[in-house]
Formats: C-alpha cells, structure tokens, sequence
C-alpha cells in the first residue's frame, strides 16, 4: 500500500461508521460508469414503492427493526 493510500485509510478510519459508509459507496460508484449511480438509485427507489405497495394492499406484513436484528444476531451465533 502507498504511503498516500495508508494515509487516506488512516483518516477515513477516524469518520463516523456513517461517514465510512459514504466514502465507501462514492468510491465504489467512482468506479462504475457515471450514470450508472442514477440507474442503481432508480431501481432502489422503485423497489421501496413496490414494496410499499405491497404493504399497503396487505400482501406482505412489516417486521420490526428489533425482530431483523434479533434474527441476525442469531444467524451469527
């Protein structure tokens, strides 16, 4: 690893978990051709009103954030 990649991890590892996330997802998507983040972000956006939809007719039921995090707690056990 360069001196200018160790330098950049170093200070990126003092960002919160939130801010890592970001850097990681513009970095990820810098190597993607540009309009590509548009199309991922667009298909994201249709799933959440797909889903949404189907909430709202009654064809799938909402699980709390508490019951995912216990299931993935568990899955790691």
């Amino acid at each position: 690893m360069s001196p200018q990649v160790m330098r950049v991890c170093n200070e990126a590892m003092e960002l919160s978990p939130y801010e890592r996330i970001e850097l990681i997802e513009n970095l990820f998507f810098s190597l993607e051709a540009p309009d590509e983040r548009s199309r991922i972000d667009t298909l994201w956006a249709e799933e959440a009103e797909d889903r949404l939809s189907a909430y709202e007719s009654g064809e799938i039921e909402a699980i709390s954030a508490s019951e995912v995090f216990d299931k993935v707690k568990q899955s790691r056990q």
